[in-house]
């Protein structure tokens, strides 16, 4: 049976503590999820929901400020259980999955959350930090924010910023950017005779 390619897009939004206020214990919790599923290069599924913090349930007004996520929006998401019964839908057999976020920190914050919620981590795939990718083949010193990344190709994100679908699907966006310049790059186009042969030359043997 041939075995199927699937790449996960994910991002998370997460709780942030209030600035320079010490909250006792505080770590980041997932408050919105984004997946966008590609099967064989075909969009096979968009998913999006809020996410109800465990520990902390009651956001920062920093938070709620920086991402535009009211508490009611949280209250009514899923529980980090339901979450996870969610992700484990995407471990499909016969399914080759690697999962592509921007930066390491949705798989960090997912592991510790599940860590926390005492449930098992749900995805069985290879992951790909694209945004080191983007650096590598581009040699950039630092790494790049997503929606600047997408902007240096002459591209704007989809939809909003920080939010968790849009920034998904925008890093699905930049994903197909690189991988058409790494063929690109890796299958030069075949040479001419006239690329091979310098003809000034040959004919000024001849004059």
């Amino acid at each position: 049976m041939r075995v199927r390619r699937q790449y996960l897009f994910i991002d998370f939004e997460f709780t942030m503590p209030e600035r320079n206020v010490r909250m006792k214990d505080f770590y980041a919790e997932i408050i919105e999820v984004g997946i966008v599923a590609v099967v064989d290069d075909q969009v096979t599924e968009q998913f999006s929901s809020f996410v109800t913090p465990l520990k902390f349930p009651k956001l920062t007004d920093r938070c709620k400020s920086f991402l535009h996520i009211s508490q009611q929006q949280v209250d009514k998401g899923l529980s980090i259980f339901e979450l996870v019964k969610k992700l484990e839908e995407f471990n499909k057999p016969n399914y080759e999955t690697t999962i592509v976020t921007w930066g390491n920190m949705d798989m960090k914050v997912l592991r510790h959350n599940c860590l926390k919620a005492g449930v098992a981590f749900p995805l069985k795939a290879a992951e790909l930090d694209l945004s080191m990718e983007y650096k590598r083949f581009f040699g950039d010193q630092n790494q790049t924010g997503l929606w600047k990344a997408v902007q240096e190709y002459g591209k704007e994100g989809t939809g909003k910023h920080h939010r968790a679908l849009d920034d998904a699907l925008t890093t699905f966006n930049i994903f197909k950017l690189v991988e058409k310049d790494k063929r690109y790059l890796e299958k030069p186009e075949p040479t001419t005779i006239g690329d091979r042969i310098d003809f000034s030359k040959l004919l000024s043997e001849f004059a």
